[in-house]
């Protein structure tokens, strides 16, 4: 576990998170890794909805994701409610939501509003297809995006049916571009005092990473194939089996890797061949280019595949499962995993923090939180007396976590 420090370049930023589920929870948690103060608003009784993706009753997204955060849950249909979170709002430098188009001003939340009491507000606002355009009221969750993007057009193999990501991708995607873009503002804020409101649609960050198929579409006349772990772009690239049944990922996207590859596999000839002399020519004769590469993969084990490519500074790896990867040589040597004590699962390993800064990285001081787990400390910040904070938890406006009983 890394140590704390004084020197997060996020330390004495202020964030309330109203998001739900993935997107916008990458968005905090990046912010609170590098030393944010964020304050989940969650429901009473519930909670964040990435509580319930649990493994073995335990809710690894929540610990994962929401680590580094503060929770306080408070009934924000109660009138104290509103007024708390109104007075959280007042006080932070940024506010997330992800509410279908619309909700936030009914809450009475709506930006201008925010922005006559806090002026430097910046808000970022999280839905599928944006806050505008004739599908803003539309739900969107990353599924429809996934399809309607055009990923899963081009994901699986041509014999097959569309493949959706087995993870909320566009999600993911969107949370890393919603902190780039919370840093951009904020940087914006530094010179004029002014917040702004960032339309963060889902379908954008992931139509973005997909590069210029539509480009690619009208200057060719056709849409990009599916071809499982094969590429248009350069060959031989694929993931291959080996003799023993393992499986290997290789990648020769430059003209020298590609002629490292061929006399490896005792195919020196390939370098002159005018069907695979040049990238254009391989991708043109691909089928018989990366068939030529698998039937030399399946006369070698896996492990005899990575040491004579590897040797060869061939750009080589195994397919490796979690199995592989949990205790791997590799994962210890840059400290990618770091363990954090967890009254549920003990010691709870997750990623480190990343990017890694040289004088103010970024740190892990805890787990996603029980519901509610700071609600009356971070009431005691806004000024509210010990009997404000119990008549507040008397009254159901604000929950907080019960004794756990003795055994």
């Amino acid at each position: 576990m890394l140590e704390s420090t004084s020197d997060a370049p996020l330390k004495g930023l202020k964030v309330v998170d109203l998001s739900r589920l993935v997107a916008g929870n990458i968005v905090t948690h990046v912010l609170a890794d590098f030393g944010a103060d964020v304050v989940k608003v969650e429901k009473p009784g519930r909670g964040d909805d990435l509580r319930n993706w649990k493994v073995g009753g335990i809710s690894t997204f929540w610990k994962a994701y929401c680590r580094n955060k503060r929770s306080i849950a408070i009934d924000i249909r109660n009138p104290d409610g509103m007024r708390l979170l109104k007075k959280l709002i007042d006080n932070a430098d940024v506010l997330v939501e992800n509410f279908r188009p619309g909700t936030l001003e009914k809450m009475g939340l709506e930006p201008a509003t925010l922005h006559e009491t806090n002026p430097g507000l910046v808000i970022v606002r999280i839905s599928g297809w944006g806050q505008t355009g004739i599908w803003r009221s539309r739900p969107g969750f990353g599924s429809l995006i996934e399809a309607m993007s055009g990923f899963a057009s081009m994901n699986g193999f041509d014999d097959r049916a569309p493949v959706l990501p087995p993870l909320a991708l566009a999600d993911m995607i969107a949370g890393q571009s919603g902190a780039t873009a919370t840093l951009m503002a904020l940087r914006a804020r530094d010179r004029d005092r002014k917040g702004q409101v960032i339309d963060l649609a889902l379908f954008e960050p992931m139509f973005s990473v997909l590069g210029p198929q539509v480009a690619n579409l009208r200057i060719s006349g056709r849409e990009p194939r599916r071809m499982g772990s094969l590429s248009e772009l350069s060959a031989p690239r694929n993931l291959y089996e080996t003799k023993d049944g393992g499986y290997v990922a290789m990648s020769a996207s430059t003209q020298a890797m590609a002629e490292r590859v061929f006399r490896v596999i005792g195919r020196a000839d390939m370098i002159d061949d005018p069907r695979f002399k040049t990238n254009s020519d391989r991708v043109r004769n691909l089928k018989e280019c990366d068939e030529i590469v698998a039937n030399f993969m399946r006369q070698h084990d896996r492990d005899d595949v990575i040491r004579i490519f590897t040797k060869a500074e061939v750009t080589v790896g195994i397919v490796a499962s979690f199995a592989d990867l949990d205790g791997h040589d590799y994962l210890e040597s840059r400290g990618i995993l770091e363990t954090m004590p967890d009254k549920e699962a003990g010691d709870f390993p997750m990623h480190c923090v990343s990017p890694r800064f040289s004088r103010t990285p970024g740190t892990i001081t805890h787990v996603g939180p029980d519901l509610g787990e700071h609600g009356p400390e971070i009431l005691a910040e806004l000024g509210c007396t010990e009997q404000d904070i119990q008549n507040l938890i008397d009254g159901g406006v604000v929950e907080v976590p019960q004794p756990e009983k003795e055994p």
